[in-house]
């Protein structure tokens, strides 16, 4: 079955590898939000390094992508280690 115009679209722009760590629903959701912060932050370099914005605003915005990340990481990896370590 043929994917919508729509789906097409998103796959094409935010495209997501496959994960092929050690699966456990923790590890699957980080992935899932670090492949979103390296397109995030691609996408913020390639405005900037054109001119489309400033520096210091896709710095600001990187630097908040980047504090997400980091919370993700404690609830999702920070986490999962502790209940294991238990």
């Amino acid at each position: 079955m043929a994917d919508n115009p729509d789906q097409q679209k998103e796959d094409f722009f935010y495209p997501t590898a496959h994960y092929r760590g050690e699966f456990t629903p923790e590890h699957l959701a980080f992935n899932a939000n670090l492949q979103e912060f390296a397109q995030r932050v691609s996408l913020l370099c390639g405005l900037e390094t054109s001119g489309k914005i400033p520096p210091g605003d896709a710095y600001k915005q990187i630097k908040e992508l980047w504090q997400q990340l980091k919370e993700s990481k404690k609830n999702f990896i920070d986490r999962s280690t502790e209940s294991h370590d238990r």
